[in-house]
Parts: structure tokens; C-alpha cells; sequence
């Protein structure tokens, strides 16, 4: 390396970081856009490039050519490696669990799904999610950059307990976040630079979810992103501010399961009635409709979203549980609105197949409820991820190296 790159390199070394998550988040496409958005010379831009490549994090295209009728020099084109290094992801629901290797840019490379009764005993269930992770990742011959863990629970810091597994059998305060490293250990599954066991992550799904949608999804751009949905069962929610997820003071921040839309509505497992959880979930769904899921016929999200795209637009009993839903679901949106000012929300889960199919009587519901609503719509979208949990688990993954590139995979 000649003497003047290594001085640019050197300037540019505390931009990788930066550098490397605007091409993650797709913000970087040229070397001309990586240099205006970091603020460096074009020489420094293309220094910070040509070391992402040499990690193996981004590829830079060796022959760049313009655009037809544009003008000007044209700009080296800029990608994630698609043979880059991964992350293992893992989410636990209570259908069972999927994991997953996820690359940077958000990109799914491979998935293994395992359903079933969840087991009462967290460390069974994470060690299998795990093992069938280390299986993936055997067979991809891929660096595994961390680990991250997607649970339906609020997760504790920094202990990293799950408080409220309401929907799984686990008594609250499992440390998932230790036994997920332990089991990582145990499946040795190593980290790229010095084979020792990778870092393990563990945080509730829905925030994760709203980290994936805000990097790589629908909520691409919103400065005060409101992320709700229902999976298997339950609601969550949360909210990302300005790029960072919000938690509160102890991680448990956003738990808007449990706000009141039908005081005479079903009871909740926390104790009151008519909660979101219990009023818009897929258990509510088939209560409304008259139906009950079929055994063996896939995930309980699975069947109810299969409900409403089959039988919403020719069933009376399906289309009415459906209006039933967004309304309540609208009524807690527009009081989530009042508190939190959101400019963007978007709704994942089962709660995403309800503004797919009827998002003009939903966000009229939001708009008449709300002051805010009333003053300027705030949109209200479906999430545009499939597997949002997990391309947020990974995020968490992540993050180490698009802090420190060079700390956590050596150069």
C-alpha cells in the first residue's frame, strides 16, 4: 500500500463505520453518494470503499459506466458482498421458533423453520433454535459476525430477562439472553476473527421488527417511526426515534398490548379486559368470525391471514370480524397517536393484513380519533418485510461492526 492511500486510509478509518451503514441501508449506491453523505474527498470516499471491500463486507464495481444522457464522471456502483459474512438469527414464538442467516442489507440467505409446542423449559427451546441455526451456518461456510435472539417478551437491561412470556410457558424473568449465549458456546458456533464463541443478543420481537422495517422496510425515512402488530398471539409495539430504538429506562418501554379498546371486551391475561391483545390478535379474529383454526393447518398468523385474503371480500361473518378488529385496532392507534406524535406507522403481523385490506376505514378511525389525526394524516402502511423479527434479530448482530468494521472482523 503506498504511503499516500495508507494516510487517506487512516483519515478515512473512523468513516467506516458510517460508510458501511449507508450502503447497509441502501442510502449509498455510488461512491459519488457515499463521498457527498460523509462529508470527505472523493480520494478518502474511494479509501473507505476499497477497505469495506477488502473485509468483505461491500463489493465496488471495477468499471463503472453512466447512465444514458447523464452527465459527468460516472461513479463506482456500490453493493453488499452477496458472499459476505452473516449473522445468525433466531425468533421464538409461540407456534414454535425459525432461524435464519442474515446478511448485511438485510438479506435473508437461508431459513430453517421448526414448529411445534414450544417447550415450558426456555434453555430446550433456545438450544434447538440454535442447533438448527449452526446447521445453517455449517452448511453456508459463511463468518458468523453475532448472534441475535427474537423473543415474544419484554426483555430486561441490562440483565436480559424476559419479564412477561405471557403466551409461553416460561416462568417470567428467564435469562434468555445468557442462555442464548450459552448455547451458542455450546454449538460453537465461533465468531470470524479469533474463534471464539459469538456474542448472543436477546430483545422482544416487535422492537427488533420496527428496527428491520426502519433500516430496510416501510419505514425507510420517518424520523418518529410508531411500529404495531400482532403474531401468533398478542400485540406489540414500538417506536424508533431519529434511528434509534426507543425501550425506556429498563427496555420495557412500549408495551401497547395491554391499552383498553373494549372495556367490556375479552379478558386479557394481565387481568383487565378488551385489551389490544386480547381485541386484535388471531385468536380474536377466528372468536369473531365464527371459525376456529385448523389443526395441523400451519401457524394460528398463518390461518388468520389466510382468512382474511380468502374470505374477506365474499364472507359477511369474516368481513364483519374484520371491521371489528380494525375498528378497536384504530382506537388504539389514535390514543398511541395523541401520546407519541408519530409521522409514519406501520403495522405488522396479522394487524398488516388488516390495512391491506380495508386501510381506508382504518385510518379513517385514526384520523377521527386523534387530535393529531384531525390536523395532518399520519400514514399508516403495512410492513414490507416477511421476516421482520429475524432480519431485526440480526440487526442487533450487526450492529458491533457497523460501529467498529475493523474490531470485530480484524484488517
Amino acid at each position: 500500500m503506498t504511503q499516500t492511500r495508507t494516510t487517506r486510509l487512516e483519515r478515512g478509518r473512523s468513516a467506516l463505520g458510517p460508510a458501511l451503514e449507508l450502503v447497509h441501508t441502501g442510502q449509498a449506491p455510488t461512491r459519488a453518494v457515499l463521498t457527498a453523505e460523509l462529508g470527505v474527498t472523493r480520494a478518502t470516499a474511494g479509501a473507505v470503499a476499497g477497505e469495506l471491500e477488502a473485509l468483505g463486507l461491500i463489493t465496488v464495481d471495477a468499471h463503472p459506466t453512466a447512465p444514458v444522457g447523464s452527465q459527468g464522471r460516472p461513479s463506482h456502483r456500490l453493493a453488499v458482498d452477496p458472499d459476505g459474512p452473516v449473522a445468525l438469527a433466531a425468533q421464538i414464538h409461540a407456534d414454535g421458533y425459525r432461524a435464519a442467516l442474515v446478511g448485511l442489507g438485510g438479506r435473508l440467505v437461508a431459513t430453517a423453520p421448526g414448529c411445534g409446542i414450544v417447550d415450558a423449559d426456555p434453555a430446550q427451546i433456545i438450544s434447538e433454535v440454535v442447533r438448527a441455526g449452526a446447521e445453517l451456518l455449517h452448511a453456508s461456510g459463511r463468518r458468523c459476525v453475532g448472534a441475535g435472539l427474537a423473543v415474544p417478551s419484554a426483555v430486561a437491561e441490562p440483565d436480559g430477562t424476559a419479564l412477561n412470556p405471557l403466551h409461553l410457558a416460561w416462568e417470567a424473568g428467564a435469562p434468555v439472553r445468557d442462555t442464548f449465549r450459552a448455547c451458542l458456546a455450546e454449538a460453537r458456533v465461533t465468531g470470524p476473527a479469533d474463534g471464539a464463541p459469538v456474542t448472543g443478543f436477546a430483545a422482544n420481537d416487535l422492537n427488533v421488527a420496527a428496527l428491520a422495517e426502519y433500516r430496510h422496510g416501510a419505514g425507510r425515512g420517518a424520523r418518529h417511526l410508531l411500529v404495531v402488530g400482532t403474531g401468533h398471539h398478542g400485540v406489540g409495539g414500538a417506536l424508533v426515534l431519529d434511528g434509534r430504538l426507543h425501550t425506556g429506562s429498563s427496555g420495557l418501554a412500549l408495551e401497547v398490548g395491554h391499552l383498553t379498546v373494549d372495556p367490556d371486551g375479552r379478558p386479557c391475561h394481565c387481568g383487565s379486559r378488551g385489551c389490544l391483545d386480547v381485541e386484535t390478535d388471531p385468536a380474536a379474529l377466528f372468536a369473531a368470525a365464527g371459525r376456529a383454526p385448523v389443526s395441523g393447518g400451519g401457524s394460528l398468523l398463518s390461518q388468520a391471514g389466510e382468512l382474511i385474503r380468502d374470505r374477506y371480500p365474499r364472507d359477511a361473518r369474516v368481513r364483519e370480524a374484520v371491521e371489528r378488529l380494525i375498528d378497536r385496532l384504530g382506537l388504539g392507534l389514535a390514543g398511541l397517536v395523541n401520546i407519541l406524535n408519530p409521522d409514519r406507522i406501520v403495522l405488522a403481523g396479522l394487524h398488516r393484513h388488516l390495512v391491506e385490506a380495508d386501510g381506508e376505514r382504518l385510518r379513517g378511525v385514526v384520523a377521527d380519533r386523534s387530535l393529531w389525526g384531525r390536523s395532518g394524516s399520519v400514514p399508516v402502511l403495512p410492513s414490507s418485510l416477511e421476516h421482520s423479527s429475524l432480519v431485526g434479530a440480526a440487526e442487533l448482530a450487526w450492529q458491533p461492526v457497523l460501529d467498529d468494521p475493523i474490531g470485530v472482523l480484524g484488517g
